[in-house]
Parts: C-alpha cells; sequence; structure tokens
C-alpha cells in the first residue's frame, strides 16, 4: 500500500457543500446486479480498458458471491477497495471536499478517505449485510492530527465494532484502533453522537444530514 493512499489529508471536518455529480446515473439495472454494458463501452472510451475492469470485478464480487458469514463479506469488500489508491480530493476533483459514488471511485482508481468509507459501505449492503449494523463514522486520526472517515460494524447493537479502514488494511475492533477517536456516526436510519467506543447516543434522523440525502439521491438506481 502506498503512503499516499494510507493518508487522509483533511484538516478540518468537512462542512461545506457535498457535490456528489455522477455522469452514469442509471447504469444499474435491478437484481441481479448488472452494469450497463453501454455505460461500460463509455467508461472504456474515457478512462482506458483498466478502468471498465474494476468496474466488472466490482460488479463480479457482488454477483459472484458465496460468502457465508458478514466477517467473510467484509474481509473480501475491504481487501477489494483497498487496492484502490488513496488520492485527495483537490488533486483528483480540484476541489476542497468531493463525495464520490463507487462508480467515480473505481473508474478513476482513486478517491479520500471518505469515498472508500462510502464504496464499502453500499457494496456491503448490497451483498446483504444488514444496514442497521454498518455505520459510517467520522473519527480523528490521532497520529495524523486529522479527521478521517471509516466503516464500522455492529455484529449486535451493543456489541464493539469493528473497524473497516483504509489506513490499515486488517479489520479490527475499535478497541485496538486506540489511533482513532469517534466523533459521529450515520446510516441510513440515523445519526449518532460517537465521543465514545459503541454507537454512541443517537440524535437524530440521518435525513437531518444534508450531504447524505445529496450522496442518496444522487446514487445509481439499484445501490443504494
Amino acid at each position: 500500500m502506498t503512503a499516499l493512499r494510507k493518508r487522509c489529508l483533511w484538516l478540518s471536518l468537512p462542512f461545506g457543500i457535498l457535490a456528489v455529480v455522477c455522469s452514469y446515473l442509471g447504469v444499474l439495472a435491478g437484481p441481479p446486479f448488472q452494469l450497463d454494458i453501454r455505460m461500460l463501452e463509455k467508461v472504456e472510451q474515457k478512462h482506458g480498458r483498466q478502468a471498465r475492469q474494476r468496474l466488472t470485478d466490482w460488479q463480479d464480487l457482488i454477483r459472484n458471491d458465496a460468502s457465508t458469514t458478514d466477517l467473510e463479506k467484509l474481509e473480501k469488500v475491504n481487501a477489494f477497495f483497498n487496492r484502490v489508491d488513496f488520492i485527495a480530493d483537490g488533486l483528483l476533483w480540484k476541489q476542497e471536499d468531493y463525495w464520490a459514488t463507487p462508480l467515480e471511485f473505481l473508474m478513476l482508481n482513486g478517491g479520500d478517505c471518505e469515498d472508500f468509507s462510502i464504496a464499502k459501505y453500499f457494496t456491503l449492503k448490497k451483498l446483504g449485510v444488514d444496514e442497521d449494523k454498518l455505520n459510517l463514522t467520522y473519527v480523528k486520526a490521532l497520529e495524523l492530527n486529522q479527521s478521517h472517515m471509516v466503516v464500522t460494524y455492529f455484529a449486535t447493537p451493543e456489541a464493539e465494532p469493528l473497524v473497516l479502514d483504509n489506513l490499515v488494511d486488517d479489520i479490527r475492533p475499535a478497541s485496538a484502533r486506540s489511533d482513532l477517536l469517534p466523533v459521529f456516526s450515520f446510516n441510513g436510519s440515523g445519526l449518532w453522537l460517537a465521543k465514545e467506543r459503541g454507537r454512541g447516543r443517537m440524535v437524530g434522523s440521518s435525513d437531518r444530514y444534508r450531504r447524505w440525502q445529496d450522496l442518496l439521491n444522487r446514487m445509481p438506481e439499484g445501490l443504494n
């Protein structure tokens, strides 16, 4: 893993306007998971054969999954996306803060920690992991002194979460990630304070978090 991908170069939690503009909306066609061949051809023309291959590999990951446990799914998805390069938004998008869809993330083979987390979250949902067990969690990466996003997985509501992170390849329980300080987390059903280990105190519906709703509205049909 390159040092570039291992770093999340944010100085503060992003509260700017979310811009998630995907030029290939509507490219997914209902179950079973299927990428539109015309979209794949356009991707190959614009970004090359390897970009198309990354998308078809992602499709195959979802369509051919034979995992029997959530942990198998977590490990498979975490390893798949952690192969992508870390690239800061300013370099990749010429913007301070941009939340990419999983399609954009894989097409360009790069993104920041939000993009890693978003891609993992929606892929795990597509593999059948219960959304109630998944959170997108903002933390402070203490060694880098920067804000950061990870996916957290709760086997039960009161369980210690597992952390899926682009900074560390292996999945570890939160207690083994003393380098991360939780701040808040959210998913499709709620928004939680997370100053302590665990899910924290629920403070409202995630529909109050505008950027999350913007992302959902721009996600291709069949993935959210």
